[in-house]
């Protein structure tokens, strides 16, 4: 006895037909969404902005270990004459960096007061950044100076 091919294709169920139309109905779906998402010119600006903020954070984190370390390489190397003559003069930039202050709130305008308030603020608020800066460009000078 041979089976017709009719036997080997057999009309699908009705359950069998709501199910695959459940599963093409997903597949539209999912097929639509990627669409939306690949048109959604803002979020994906966002998403791109959101992942080159963590690459530039974690580079920044490799550059102010790399700059912490050199600094604290340079400062073991210098003589302790040199650091007592530096910190001397540290003391005495500091001294003078107030007086000149002193002098400033004596006779600047208000605005120009106000803007240098601003100012000062953001460097005490980015200090850190601006301590690695200066280290960094302390221990390229000092490379300079002995090449």
């Amino acid at each position: 006895m041979t089976h017709s091919s009719t036997d080997q294709h057999s009309t699908p169920t009705p359950a069998e037909l709501r199910e695959q139309i459940e599963h093409t109905r997903h597949e539209l779906g999912d097929t639509v969404q990627a669409l939306a998402d690949r048109t959604d010119v803002k979020a994906r600006a966002q998403q791109k902005a959101g992942e080159l903020k963590e690459q530039a954070v974690a580079k920044a984190g490799e550059l102010k270990l790399q700059a912490t370390k050199a600094t604290s390489q340079v400062q073991d190397k210098l003589p302790d004459p040199v650091k007592e003559k530096a910190a001397r003069a540290a003391g005495q930039a500091r001294a003078t960096a107030a007086e000149a202050g002193r002098v400033w709130e004596e006779k600047a305008p208000a605005p120009l007061r106000q803007k240098t308030a601003q100012t000062a603020q953001l460097a005490r608020e980015h200090r850190t950044l601006l301590l690695v800066a200066a280290a960094g460009i302390t221990v390229l000078w000092l490379a300079r100076r002995k090449g």
